[in-house]
């Protein structure tokens, strides 16, 4: 096993990193002094605008396409990452697709779609992870408080994301003796363009004023969160964290 190295020199991988929270983190990683690997699937302009405001601000990253539930394609995306960089201290699993509607009118297609990024994707990743990461590692999921919320149209999305945090808990504990943690971030209603796609003022602003702080959360909020569990945060471990202004 490799040993930790230190913390000018950590390395993350972070999926869905071309945009929104993603992105966020990627940078904000950046700024602690880790070089990033920004996983995208298809926006490569995005992801490039990333990498360069990084690399512009004096960091190291890079931008590698890859379908995060494609088995093949991870375990590539995680060997690139250690011939870059020479090794992998933290992964950050930000990618994931919401769509909204009813149990009983719901499209299974779309389903199926969910489950093979929000859960397969999840779980591929982490298995990756699990395999590779350095002593001192961690590993950050993306789950959503909406599990907690039980709002209307939200069960098939909140079901992919109860995934996300068995996965997390159970994986905590089977890499016992590694030193390597696992936790699931649970953002609350967030301003990005995949929250506020498709939402009118009204529905924005009731979700609003939902927790005690009567704002959105914002990127940086988030990132600021797995910043402290990618970083100094080590007793923190099995965990769903919800970081939504206390929401619930």
């Amino acid at each position: 096993m490799t040993e930790q190295t230190n913390a000018g020199s950590r390395v993350a991988i972070v999926t869905g990193g071309s945009r929104g929270i993603g992105a966020e983190v990627a940078k904000r990683l950046a700024r602690d002094g880790q070089s990033v690997v920004i996983v995208y699937a298809g926006r490569v302009d995005d992801a490039n605008e990333v990498v360069a405001g990084i690399v512009a601000s004096g960091g190291r990253a890079l931008a590698v396409k890859a379908d995060i539930a494609d088995e093949v394609a991870v375990a590539e995306l995680f060997d690139t990452t250690e011939q870059e960089f020479g090794g992998i201290d933290v992964v950050v699993n930000a990618a994931g697709i919401m769509i909204l509607g009813s149990v009983v009118d719901f499209d299974l297609d779309d389903l199926d779609r969910m489950h093979r990024t929000n859960i397969r994707g999840t779980f591929v990743v982490n298995q990756q992870a699990a395999r590779r990461l350095r002593k001192g590692g961690s590993v950050i999921n993306f789950s959503s408080s909406v599990t907690q919320l039980a709002l209307p149209n939200y069960a098939p999305y909140a079901a992919t994301k109860g995934a996300v945090d068995a996965i997390s808990l159970i994986l905590a504990k089977e890499l016992r003796g590694r030193d390597i943690t696992v936790n699931a971030v649970a953002p609350g209603p967030t301003a990005t363009a995949l929250f506020l796609d498709g939402k009118d003022d009204a529905t924005i602003d009731r979700m609003a004023k939902m927790n005690p702080l009567e704002r959105l959360g914002m990127p940086g909020d988030i990132a600021e969160v797995v910043s402290f569990l990618a970083g100094p945060g080590r007793w923190v471990n099995g965990q769903t964290i919800y970081v939504n202004g206390g929401m619930v």
